[in-house]
């Protein structure tokens, strides 16, 4: 039996060439969960970083703007189409109004009706797609052929008779018409995800242990899909922008007494050379609005790709 003396106890080792061993050293290993590496990588991506920024700036001028600024988009002045000054600082138009009121009314709308569209697109998509990928077979024929079938419609054409269908009932039906074919899109990315998903050892594992489909559709596919699924969501918002303003331009969405921002660019289109201020105002608001959406897509796309190796500027 060997016998430790108790004064030799924490003091450093002799190596056989009479040197002394370095004392060992604890290294401590953090696991990184996935949310903070897509956040990681994100953050990397300062162009979708500062889009979002603007965005959220943007989307709260839209939203709380018109609750803070002293005239609001009904009150006439007694300025008529005067240019951008220190007390309207996006002019006014021929009646009177206030375009800075005018134009953060527009955006409100137009944001509502985006936003609105994302969240309603976007479910119907995902549970399409959802449907389609995990069952596969008859399921997925009957849901892809329908979703074709709606792919290969004009999508102004269709936006146009629903807008027309629905015209006076206000922005949320126009929002759920224009939700009613931009799931589509959502639908195909889903349901591709979802053909890879099924295959994975995790699911083989959950159907072996009884899970329900419900509960690995949605527990467990689910989750890992959410990537694209955002992605889509927020191209959606900008495509959603654009469609409103096409239809509002010529004449099929917005109606009046209320107003958004295709519809202010559709009234004020005669005064694009003696006022500019009227239609390019609320251009540059919708140009804003889809770049800073598209940017932020795409830092996403590429937060959430884990093949990803390089962050674009």
């Amino acid at each position: 039996m060997s016998v430790t003396d108790p004064s030799t106890e924490g003091a450093p080792s002799l190596r056989p060439g009479g040197g002394t061993a370095a004392p060992e050293r604890e290294f401590t290993v953090t696991a990184r969960s996935q949310g903070r590496m897509v956040l990681r990588r994100f953050l990397q991506h300062r162009l979708a970083v500062a889009s979002g920024i603007i965005l959220i700036l943007v989307v709260l001028l839209a939203l709380l703007g018109g609750r803070f600024w002293k005239y609001s988009h009904e009150e006439l002045t007694d300025e008529l189409s005067s240019p951008p000054s220190l007390e309207h600082p996006m002019g006014t138009d021929g009646p009177g109004h206030d375009n800075f009121a005018q134009v953060l009314r527009g955006a409100q709308k137009s944001v509502q009706i985006a936003l609105t569209v994302a969240l309603v697109s976007t479910t119907i998509g995902t549970l399409i797609g959802a449907l389609a990928g995990y069952y596969r077979g008859i399921t997925d024929t009957l849901l892809m052929r329908f979703t074709d079938l709606l792919l290969v419609i004009p999508a102004l054409v269709f936006f146009a008779l629903l807008a027309n269908r629905f015209a006076g009932s206000g922005w949320l039906a126009l929002s759920f018409s224009l939700a009613a074919i931009l799931w589509t899109t959502i639908a195909r990315v889903v349901r591709g995800v979802f053909l890879s998903l099924r295959e994975k050892e995790y699911v083989e594992a959950a159907r072996a242990l009884g899970a329900s489909d419900r509960r690995i559709m949605f527990r467990h596919l689910l989750p890992n899909a959410a990537g694209p699924i955002i992605v889509n969501a927020t191209i959606t918002v900008a495509v959603a922008i654009l469609v409103e303003t096409s239809l509002s331009f010529i004449g099929l969405g917005v109606q009046i007494p209320d107003t958004s921002l295709g519809r202010l660019i559709s009234v004020n289109q005669q005064a694009a050379t003696t006022r500019p201020w009227l239609f390019y105002f609320p251009g540059l608001f919708i140009i804003i609005i889809a770049l800073t959406v598209n940017f932020l897509g795409d830092g996403l796309r590429d937060a959430f790709d884990p093949t990803q190796r390089r962050v674009r500027a």
